[in-house]
C-alpha cells in the first residue's frame, strides 16, 4: 500500500474538480478562501484517500501521475503532450537497457518519459542549445523524480557539432529529434546510431516534415521514412448523455520514423520511383518555418523567472 509521506507530491481535487498539486511538509497548510487543509491530515493517509480542512470541504488525494506532472510542469520550451510522448515510445521502440539520444531537451517533459522507458540500465544522452532550457528540463525532472538520474547526462550546443564528441560511431540504439530543423542533424545522427537503429522526428508544420523526409531520402542510409499524426479525442459519458467533447487537443505535431541501414547497403526499389523533380527552395521553406508562421518564443524575461522558479524548488527537493 501506498502511503503518503512528507516531501511527496499530491495532487488535490477539490469543490468543482478543480486540481491542486501541494508537496507535503510536517506542518504545513494548504490554503484556500474554503479554509486550510493541513498537510498533516494527509501525512500517513493511503494513496487515493479522501481528506478534508476544519471547516469539512473535502479532497480527494492522489499522487500525480507522470502526465500529470507533466502538464503542470514550469515550461520555457513547449512540451511534447502525453498522446504524443505514448506514441514516440511505442513506435520508437524505446526498451529497457536502451541507449537514446535525445534533441532538443525543451522543458525535461519527453526526458521523463524516455527515462522511465529506459530504466536504470539504459542511457539518455541529451542535448539541448539553449542553457536556460536546459537548466528548466534537469530542474523539472529533478522535482519529479526526488533526484537528479545518474545515467541521463545534457549537453549545451548544436547536435551536429557536439554529438560526435559524446557519442561514439554506432552505438546508440534510438534518436528522438524534437527540434526546429531535424534536417541538419539527419548525417550526424547516422553516425551515432546502430545498424537497425530507428529515428524518430517529431515537428510541428508540414513544411518541416516534408523537409526532413527529403533529407532522409537524400541521404541514403535510411529504410523510407513513415510519417503520421496522432489525435485524440475524448468522451463524455454520464448516463445516457454519451457524446464526443466538443474539444479537443488536435494537431499538436507530425511524427516520422526511419531506420538506419548497415554500412554501404542500397534499398531494392520496393516502390515506385521518385518523381524526378521536387519544386522547393530553401527560401519557400523558411517562409513556413514556426517564427514565420506566428508562433511566438518565450521572452527572456518570463524565461529567467521560469529557471529560478524551478531550480529552487529542484535543490529544495534534492535536500
Amino acid at each position: 500500500m501506498s502511503i503518503f509521506q512528507i516531501g511527496d507530491k499530491v495532487q488535490l481535487t477539490g469543490p468543482g474538480g478543480r486540481l491542486n498539486t501541494i508537496q507535503l511538509e510536517a506542518g504545513g497548510r494548504f490554503g484556500t478562501h474554503k479554509g486550510d487543509l493541513l498537510h498533516d491530515v494527509i501525512i500517513g493517509k493511503p494513496d487515493g484517500s479522501v481528506v478534508a480542512n476544519q471547516n469539512g470541504v473535502e479532497y480527494l488525494a492522489l499522487k500525480p501521475l507522470l502526465t500529470d506532472y507533466v502538464l503542470s510542469m514550469p515550461r520555457g520550451a513547449a512540451i511534447v503532450y502525453p498522446k504524443d510522448a505514448g506514441q514516440i515510445l511505442v513506435e520508437g521502440d524505446i526498451f529497457p537497457g536502451a541507449t537514446v539520444i535525445e534533441a532538443g531537451v525543451g522543458s525535461g517533459a519527453l526526458s521523463s518519459y524516455l527515462l522511465r522507458a529506459v530504466g536504470d540500465s539504459g542511457r539518455l544522452l541529451s542535448f539541448e542549445r539553449r542553457e536556460e532550457f536546459a537548466q528548466i528540463a534537469q530542474a523539472n525532472v529533478t522535482n519529479q523524480l526526488g533526484k537528479r538520474p545518474e545515467n541521463w547526462t545534457v549537453t549545451i550546443g548544436d547536435l551536429q557539432e557536439v554529438l560526435p564528441q559524446v557519442v561514439r560511431s554506432a552505438t546508440a540504439d534510438r534518436a528522438v529529434l524534437d527540434m526546429l530543423a531535424p534536417w541538419e542533424c539527419v548525417d550526424a545522427v547516422s553516425q551515432a546510431l546502430k545498424p537497425g537503429g530507428l529515428l524518430i522526428c517529431y515537428v510541428a508544420t508540414v513544411t518541416q516534415l516534408s523537409r526532413t523526409v527529403e533529407e532522409i531520402k537524400n541521404h541514403g542510409g535510411f529504410t523510407p521514412a513513415v510519417a503520421w499524426e496522432s489525435m485524440v479525442r475524448g468522451w463524455h459519458v454520464e448516463g445516457l448523455a454519451v457524446r464526443p467533447d466538443h474539444r479537443m487537443i488536435a494537431h499538436t505535431g507530425f511524427l516520422l520514423t526511419a531506420r538506419r541501414l548497415a554500412p554501404d547497403t542500397v534499398l531494392p526499389q520496393f516502390k515506385n520511383k521518385r518523381a524526378s523533380k521536387t519544386d522547393y527552395s530553401d527560401e519557400d521553406f523558411e517562409t513556413w518555418l514556426p517564427q514565420a508562421i506566428g508562433q511566438r518564443p518565450i521572452s527572456e524575461k518570463k524565461l529567467r523567472k521560469t529557471v529560478r522558479k524551478v531550480t529552487k524548488e529542484a535543490a529544495e527537493r534534492e535536500n
